[in-house]
């Protein structure tokens, strides 16, 4: 019964079928599966993960400071009609999804600015990111010591996701021209409501896009499992230990969508994307009895400078010189008479780490922008996770996809 009272409790509009966080979501995954699922693309064959939380809070606080034609389309990509709007939602998401409760998965959501200390924040914009996004701001010195500054803000990733990313910014990434980096980070730990023993995983051929073949771990139960077969896909879930009877609290879950076919998967992403309360709509409410179940162990790494999809999605003029990201940054009275700081971004970084295995799922994820100077039968239905598969953590309280990815092959980990 408490299994089934998590799965009816209400979902909040914030992150709901209805958000602009889940519309972007699922834009943003069927643009990385285009690239992932073609044959010659230098990243086909390559498994995703990324987190829309991350990403889309990370933009909301670019958008935070953004006036004219890159207000809006910043707005139009992340749905929604105002800044206001946008900070309310991630506030609403970070306060009930990510916030670290005594019971339950184990999550951590923090944010750190970096300027450089030659300018300073405009007031209005210290304000939002502290207040709203609950931010650390730091100022460094990019100008002479980009080197250094680049390490300190590795090192804060570092210590925040557990070493589980050691770098979020690379060499070169920032230089003495870096007025302003926008870092976040979201940790996730935890625990299977029903663990898998580990003496019944066994390898198992899994079957890739292209119809070659390999042999990975395949975990097995008996259990009966949340899960519901429609035309063309299967839906499992997993729920996490919550240890909490208060259904109101957090309703952790790992979500996969298993097409029928082994070559079914961008046809699904492509299905999921073009109905945004599809997710939500075919979530499995109750358990049922599953015949053969077989479900790979995996460990996905992903980094990528995600700025030309953003591009391709809409966001265009934020990463040339007709941005206008007036409202971030201005100089300093005391150095310079001119007040204004033009700024345009240079880069989306973003870093996700995820483990699923018999006990559990652990998952890292780090986002950086860089802004410079311009279900009955007697016998049960199979659940046999051996081909391409799109897989979701998600908060269903509030209805936040927090980790989202596809695995094409779970023998590789990047």
């Amino acid at each position: 019964m408490e299994d089934e009272e998590a799965c009816r409790a209400s979902k909040k509009p914030r992150g709901g079928a209805d958000s602009g966080l889940t519309v972007f979501a699922l834009r943003l995954a069927k643009q990385l599966a285009q690239g992932a699922c073609k044959d010659g693309g230098k990243d086909a064959g390559k498994n995703i993960l990324f987190s829309p939380v991350s990403i889309y809070s990370a933009l909301a606080l670019v958008a935070a400071g953004a006036r004219g034609d890159t207000l809006d389309e910043l707005l139009a990509v992340l749905g929604a009609a105002s800044r206001d709007e946008l900070a309310e939602l991630v506030r609403g998401v970070a306060e009930s999804a990510l916030a670290n409760r005594r019971r339950g998965p184990r999550v951590a959501f923090a944010w750190g600015l970096w300027h450089e200390k030659t300018v300073a924040m405009k007031p209005a914009y210290r304000a939002v990111a502290a207040k709203s996004y609950k931010a650390e701001i730091r100022d460094a010195d990019f100008l002479s010591k980009a080197g250094e500054a680049r390490k300190e803000i590795n090192n804060w990733v570092s210590k925040t996701t557990k070493r589980l990313i050691t770098s979020i910014l690379p060499p070169k990434s920032v230089n003495r021209f870096t007025r302003l980096v926008i870092t976040n980070v979201i940790y996730f730990k935890g625990a299977w409501k029903t663990a898998f023993l580990q003496s019944n995983t066994e390898d198992r051929l899994f079957y890739r896009l292209d119809g070659s073949h390999v042999r990975a771990p395949f975990m097995r139960s008996r259990e009966d499992q949340f899960m519901e077969q429609y035309r063309g896909f299967k839906v499992l879930k997993l729920p996490y230990c919550q240890h909490s009877t208060d259904a109101s609290s957090q309703s952790f879950s790992m979500v996969i969508f298993l097409p029928d076919d082994r070559d079914g998967l961008p046809s699904l992403v492509e299905k999921m994307a073009s109905e945004p309360s599809f997710l939500w709509d075919h979530l499995p409410k109750s358990r049922g009895k599953v015949d053969q179940f077989r479900l790979p162990k995996f460990k996905v790494s992903f980094s990528s400078d995600i700025k030309d999809v953003l591009k391709v999605m809409g966001i265009k003029t934020a990463f040339d010189q007709r941005a206008d990201l007036t409202d971030m940054l201005q100089k300093k009275k005391a150095k310079l008479p001119v007040m204004q700081v033009d700024l345009y971004v240079e880069k989306v970084i973003h870093q996700a780490v995820i483990e699923v295995n018999e006990v559990g799922t652990e998952a890292v994820v780090s986002t950086g922008c860089s802004s410079r100077v311009k279900q009955c039968a007697r016998r049960g239905p199979d659940f046999v996770a051996d081909h391409p598969f799109v897989f979701f953590v998600v908060e269903e309280v509030c209805g936040a996809i927090v980790f989202m990815g596809h695995v094409l092959d779970p023998t590789k980990s990047e």
